[in-house]
């Protein structure tokens, strides 16, 4: 049996910097971090977009909003000081018509309220940011949006966490609870406390500790198309106005920190939690349930599920995928798009008792355990001061 003060599972972003954070509010305590696969970042944290967001999407009222522009600033400050690239291009937020004015206002004013660095620029002046784009009569620019190579920036943060003094464990899977006692698929573990980052498995692993039983983890593909213009062929990210009622951003153009155009995300309903390729990580158990859950969101869902799951299932075709991305700009050509990036799953938190996505945050816990329920987009961005805010929960929960 291995004793440790603190066990966290789960080796994303997340998971790395609340190990972290407790080590350094618990100097002298023991943290280990249990991660199942080789290596760190494998799932969500190293397949993600690597944008860092400005914060402006969000609901003034929401964690989200507190905490994505300053995850924007420690992140960036972060790669600075590491010598991480970093690519500081800023993002055009356009619209397709007029019917987007009103909401390209809605973002203004929440920018405003999240104290957010935005532009209101006509579209000459969008054109002079980048001269390819498409945009009706005006425009919002966003200074402080950037890419970064995630991997790269776990890397470093994995090492920062070794070098502080926390102990991480590879190739040790949860398996269970019971009294005390964490069972692993490496033995068992004793912890005086412990923290649930699994990511896509968060609320099967909560559930065991008495939390997550109104909350389940929908599974969401994301694929991006790459282009094969040369380097420096656009010089921001483009994104449409999205879509507020739902935690997608839609179609747009990420240029990456080594430069390169990339067109996507979908966000494709998966069949099995870990679905990347084929029938890569397969579970009949998670493949009835999971789509036992999305007939059930057809069917009674408190948002449009069936319109958003059928338009995002077209976007396998690189022929839809193209034509939605040349609304945004001029001189898209389906023959320049042809290569698939690495697949992402998004652990997309349902309300089963409201039939609802969570759009914001969600940790539920005790003075036992957390459990990390709901950290997607733009948890990256936010993984530093979120990660903060996990720890102080959990730290005035100990007092």
């Amino acid at each position: 049996m291995i004793l440790t003060d603190f066990l966290v599972a789960g080796g994303g972003v997340i998971g790395i910097n609340v190990a972290r954070e407790l080590k350094k509010a618990f100097p002298d305590s023991r943290v280990i971090l249990i991660e199942k696969e080789p290596e760190c970042g494998l799932h969500a944290s190293g397949r993600n977009s690597g944008v860092l967001h400005a914060g402006f999407y969000y609901s003034p009222d929401s964690m989200k909003a507190k905490l994505t522009r300053t995850g924007n600033k420690l992140l960036t400050e972060y790669c600075e000081a590491k010598g991480i690239k970093i690519n500081k291009n800023g993002k055009l937020v356009v619209a397709k018509g007029p019917g987007d004015l009103g909401y390209l206002d809605e973002l203004l004013k929440r920018g405003k309220s999240n104290d957010i660095q935005l532009e209101d620029i006509s579209e000459d002046e969008a054109k002079k940011i980048e001269p390819r784009v498409k945009t009706h009569e005006r425009a919002i620019y966003s200074p402080t949006t950037s890419t970064v190579d995630p991997l790269e920036v776990m890397r470093y943060m994995k090492s920062d966490a070794l070098l502080e003094g926390v102990e991480i464990h590879h190739g040790v899977c949860f398996k269970g609870k019971r009294s005390k006692d964490i069972l692993t698929s490496a033995g068992t573990y004793q912890a005086g406390y412990f923290v649930n980052c699994a990511g896509l498995y968060a609320d099967k692993i909560a559930k065991g500790f008495g939390f997550s039983e109104r909350y389940r983890i929908v599974p969401f593909k994301g694929l991006y198309l790459y282009s094969d213009e040369p380097a420096g062929a656009i010089r921001t990210n483009i994104y449409p106005v999205p879509d507020l009622r739902n935690p997608f951003l839609g179609v747009h153009f990420t240029v990456t920190v080594a430069g390169k155009i990339k067109i996507g995300p979908t966000a494709i309903p998966a069949f099995w939690r870990e679905q990347y390729r084929s029938f890569e990580n397969f579970r009949v158990s998670e493949l009835m349930e999971i789509i036992f859950r999305e007939i059930g969101l057809f069917v009674s869902a408190g948002f449009d599920f069936k319109r958003l799951a059928l338009e995002e299932m077209i976007k396998y075709s690189r022929q839809r995928m193209v034509s939605l991305a040349s609304v945004l700009m001029n001189g898209i050509k389906k023959e320049q798009y042809r290569e698939w990036g690495k697949p992402g799953i998004r652990a997309q938190l349902l309300d089963v008792k409201k039939r609802k996505l969570e759009m914001d945050f969600v940790i539920e816990g005790d003075d036992r355990s957390m459990h990390v329920l709901n950290a997607v987009s733009p948890a990256f961005t936010c993984a530093i001061p979120f990660s903060q805010y996990v720890c102080n929960d959990i730290k005035s929960r100990l007092n």
